[in-house]
């Protein structure tokens, strides 16, 4: 469960513009700020099912964004990257290092 929080929470980082505004206001309770279904649902005045639907549709949203534009799989290469990068600079490997640095550039 913890992973998938995670992934969540960087589509939303990354694909938030595309949502409309009560989509970013529920997931950013529900995520960022670990607010329940139930104190959600309160606050805006609506079912704790309603909530839940939204944010589930949302999570497919987000997902479907990430197939079409792979924002969040090019962060995580370039993240693994960026720390093969640290591991041959402090072995002085510079020719793996120069490597890595030609597939950094080849991800834009």
């Amino acid at each position: 469960m913890l992973e998938k929080t995670v992934r969540i929470n960087y589509l939303y980082d990354f694909y938030q513009v595309l949502l409309t505004p009560k989509q970013r206001e529920y997931m950013s309770l529900y995520y960022l700020k670990d607010y329940s279904l139930g104190e959600i649902a309160e606050n805006a005045g609506v079912s704790r099912q309603a909530v839940y639907d939204n944010i589930k549709r949302t999570e497919t949203m987000l997902e479907s964004y990430e197939e079409t534009l792979h924002l969040y799989q090019k962060f995580e290469q370039r993240t693994s990257l960026i720390q093969n990068l640290e591991e041959c600079i402090n072995e002085r490997d510079l020719e793996k290092a120069m490597t890595t640095i030609k597939q950094l550039k080849e991800l834009d």
